[in-house]
């Protein structure tokens, strides 16, 4: 796949179990797309070992709600991303955007993200937190999160991995009515295919499970 390829029939919804695998393939795809930019080679292997489907019916079933985008290239219909929504405690939620290197920068990751955000803002969130992977800062600062502090996280793996701690308020009331409002007219935008723009997908360091 190529700069210039269109996305057909592109489509937004609420992911099932059915869709696990399909969602650890476009996590992969995340990964090896923006990690050897950010990360050295043994890093971008220790992300991507474990991704499986496995780990998002385990995280559904721990109530982690997930979001996915599809779309068809070159006739084959395809998981183009994913967003999260879970609680960590209380009014705290946690949120991670994966999307594949050739669904970027078309308005996708955070279009998701906006759908992540609201549902936990209608679920009694006032805050979003995220450990951001090192490509993904820029892409959640521009979405309004903050950067709290800078670590390490662990990966599946056991493994350490650089991060950057991020959060964000989402507001109550007509605030969390707006940004629903801003989610599905962000949806309208980007539903017309456009040229690719660039390989870089945003993400966190993983779906917002409670493990690594």
């Amino acid at each position: 796949m190529s700069r210039g390829v269109t996305i057909a029939g592109f489509k937004t919804f609420r992911a099932a179990p059915s869709d696990a695998e399909d969602m650890a393939l476009a996590h992969r795809d995340s990964i090896r797309s923006i990690g050897p930019g950010f990360y050295p080679a043994n890093v971008v292997a220790d992300w991507e070992e474990g991704i499986a489907g496995d780990v998002y019916l385990r995280a559904m079933e721990g109530g982690e709600v997930f979001f996915i985008a599809t779309g068809e290239i070159d006739g084959e219909r395809l998981v183009l991303g994913f967003a999260s929504d879970y609680r960590i405690e209380a009014a705290k939620h946690g949120t991670s955007v994966y999307v594949r290197g050739i669904a970027a920068r078309r308005g996708i990751g955070s279009a998701l993200l906006r759908l992540a955000e609201a549902h936990a803002a209608a679920n009694g969130a006032r805050s979003v937190e995220v450990e951001a992977s090192l490509a993904g800062v820029e892409f959640y600062r521009a979405n309004g999160f903050t950067e709290m502090r800078r670590g390490e996280t662990r990966l599946m793996s056991g493994r350490p991995i650089a991060c950057v701690f991020m959060r964000k308020n989402v507001g109550t009331g007509v605030q969390r009515s707006r940004a629903t409002l801003r989610a599905r007219a962000v949806w309208s935008l980007i539903i017309a295919a456009v040229p690719v723009m660039g390989a870089v997908a945003f993400a966190a360091m993983r779906p917002g499970m409670r493990h690594p």
